[in-house]
């Protein structure tokens, strides 16, 4: 994995994936501003570039990320409230103060993963962490309350109880129970979450990118305004998928038995 000890945010494409690494670990890659904006800027680049079709994001170093750099960002956030969180693009990575990425976001997790960073694992579709990972939603032991997502996805996502058990007490958790109450999808050796996440990133975008788009964000529909909308919008929006060039390589490989061969188109 490139690692460039000058930037906080590392991009690099690797075939149709976007590999996104958070490179502070001699601050335990906590999130100062700097950090926040070029993560956005990560998320846009996925966004806007029609070659690349998932995103993975990972940690250089021991630890994913304690979460905010407080001392630097603290000031900022008082002053402009959560946008602050949103960097200066369009895309924002928890999907809050911003557009959210319309494409799929794998994350890989290892040792200390606080706050923030079940924020970004919430915002995410996919989540591995490795044995070591050490997850804690602290914000109320600080005296303040988490605003990147915890307090809205958690209760929708993982449960009532088991959001409110860590919420709340802002206790320590592990890989095996967020494993339970489904923060995380898998749990890898310690170094093999971001490989794995590669895995599984790469095998998403060997399929048909319209069809991953389309899936993603009728089931980001449901979730979100319910039933009778993610229909309707199903009914807009599977004509078009199976007139393309996609859906006629799928009938295509399918009678030649092998793999497709996608365009987007």
């Amino acid at each position: 994995m490139n690692e460039n000890n000058d930037v906080p945010i590392t991009v690099e494409e690797r075939g149709h994936v976007l590999l996104i690494g958070i490179n502070r670990p001699e601050k335990y890659n906590a999130m100062n501003l700097e950090a926040i904006d070029q993560l956005a800027a990560a998320y846009q680049l996925l966004e806007d570039s029609p070659h690349l079709r998932v995103g993975v994001v990972h940690a250089h170093g021991n630890h994913f990320s304690a979460g905010l750099d407080l001392a630097e960002v603290g000031p900022e956030v008082a002053r402009r409230g959560p946008d602050a969180l949103a960097g200066n693009s369009q895309i924002d990575p928890y999907g809050l103060w911003g557009e959210r990425v319309s494409k799929p976001i794998v994350v890989a997790l290892h040792g200390i993963s606080f706050t923030l960073s079940i924020e970004l694992a919430l915002a995410s579709d996919i989540v591995i962490a490795a044995e070591d990972a050490r997850f804690r939603q602290l914000e109320i032991g600080r005296g303040i309350v988490p605003f990147g997502g915890a307090t809205i996805r958690a209760t929708q996502q993982l449960g009532w109880g088991n959001a409110m058990k860590f919420l709340l007490t802002g206790e320590e958790f592990g890989a095996e129970e967020a494993l339970r109450i489904g923060l995380i999808q898998e749990i890898t050796p310690v170094g093999q979450d971001t490989s794995r996440a590669i895995e599984i990133a790469e095998i998403i975008a060997r399929q048909a990118p319209l069809g991953v788009y389309a899936t993603l964000a009728n089931a980001r529909i449901s979730n979100r305004e319910g039933e009778a909308a993610a229909i309707e919008h199903l009914r807009d929006t599977l004509p078009g998928i199976l007139a393309s060039e996609d859906a006629a390589e799928g009938v295509q490989s399918f009678l030649e038995r092998r793999e497709g061969n996608f365009t987007g188109k």
